[in-house]
């Protein structure tokens, strides 16, 4: 992967030649495991995502980054917590993206993500990401006005900077053993209404939500356009887009798992070897031990 092979194969995976059109994604999948395989499948995925954090952590050569965007109600908290719910939380970290702190609005827009970065042998998630300064600040550009820039051009030549070092960044992260995967999770504006009434009449569910969610619903055609243009920009072979059908959410959990099993199962991964010279003293602290018995 750090050399750039090809990602794996998916109905979901973004063209990388800067083709992607979202219209053309579904929002809900047709070729997932049934009810009845599903949860077993995803089971056996986040086993085997286990065990090979466990090479990823003691191979100590490259790193793994997962990005998740989405519209609220898609379920990324979700999808995070049921992928790496076997992942040894020594070896995986979880940042989320909020409003940026005015320590953070001091650095470039890429500096706060970058502190977050996985160390080699870890997994990186971002919940909501770099990203967000090219999507709600897109769909919002008064946010721009906190920021502090030096200097700020036309919206569009803005963009297309911000996109190009999104670029740029994430090659260089590549090029230096840093393995990434972006997905969106892809729901519909009719799914993401059902939800937002479920948040609403079950008692349980109300802290989800948050009064601006139904306000930023108004401006769902500029999201979807910002999105576009971000995974046209940005999705490569060394740093893939997949843009996951959000509509069912077990189906959504199994595509994701899926995707990170087999992108990480391509790593030319493998436990530390011993010496010659220690296997001789390992074997005779073996014997010493077992005499003890």
């Amino acid at each position: 992967m750090s050399q750039h092979n090809d990602p794996v194969a998916s109905p979901y995976l973004a063209p990388t030649d800067g083709s992607f059109t979202l219209a053309d994604m579904p929002t809900r999948a047709t070729d997932a495991p049934s009810n009845s395989a599903l949860k077993k499948q995803l089971e056996d995925a986040v086993q085997d995502i286990a065990e090979r954090q466990r090479m990823l952590y003691a191979h100590n050569r490259f790193s793994l980054l997962l990005v998740f965007q989405a519209m609220d109600a898609a379920g990324k908290d979700s999808t995070i917590r049921k992928v790496l719910s076997g992942v040894n939380p020594a070896g995986c970290h979880v940042s989320s993206f909020k409003r940026p702190s005015s320590t953070e609005l001091d650095h470039d827009f890429l500096w706060r993500t970058t502190c977050k970065l996985p160390e080699r042998g870890r997994i990186g998630v971002f919940n909501r990401s770099h990203y967000e300064e090219v999507l709600v600040v897109r769909v919002h550009p008064g946010i721009l006005d906190a920021q502090q820039l030096p200097h700020t051009p036309d919206l569009d030549t803005l963009w297309a900077h911000r996109l190009r070092s999104i670029a740029d960044q994430e090659r260089h992260l590549a090029d230096n053993g840093t393995v990434i995967l972006k997905f969106f999770l892809n729901v519909s504006r009719e799914e993401q209404r059902k939800r937002f009434i479920d948040r609403l009449e079950v008692a349980r569910k109300r802290w989800k939500f948050e009064p601006n969610d139904v306000r930023e619903r108004g401006y769902w055609s500029q999201y979807m356009h910002a999105y576009e243009q971000a995974i046209r920009a940005t999705s490569k072979p060394w740093a893939p887009w997949y843009a996951i059908p959000a509509d069912d959410k077990p189906a959504m959990r199994f595509l994701v798992a899926d995707i990170v099993r087999r992108t990480m199962d391509a790593l030319p991964l493998a436990y530390p070897s011993v010496a010659d010279e220690d296997r001789e003293l390992y074997d005779t602290l073996l014997k010493q031990l077992k005499s003890e018995g």
